[in-house]
């Protein structure tokens, strides 16, 4: 079992982290016009790059989210820091 660290609350169990997906996913500009694809591309489409990656997380016992830097093949951790507005 791997530890991962928690910005608000320290290293928890893998068990209670939840992956909510890649970090600096630009959403749709005009939300209301955009079309049923580019909803689909934003909400699900990955790069799944290998190597190190900045994710969005939740830990879910606090329900905080926050942004990862890991690498998506040794699964090394490089840091985890609170989700502010400028996720870039």
């Amino acid at each position: 079992m791997q530890l991962l660290q928690c910005p608000f609350c320290g290293l928890r169990s893998e068990t209670e982290f939840h992956f909510e997906g890649q970090a600096g996913k630009p959403r749709p500009e005009n939300s209301r016009a955009a079309s049923a694809e580019e909803w689909a591309d934003y909400l699900y489409r990955q790069d799944n790059l290998k190597g190190r990656m900045r994710e969005v997380w939740v830990h879910l016992p606090c329900q905080e989210y926050f942004v990862m830097e890991r690498n998506t093949v040794t699964m090394a951790v490089y840091g985890a820091e609170a989700l502010d507005g400028d996720m870039e």
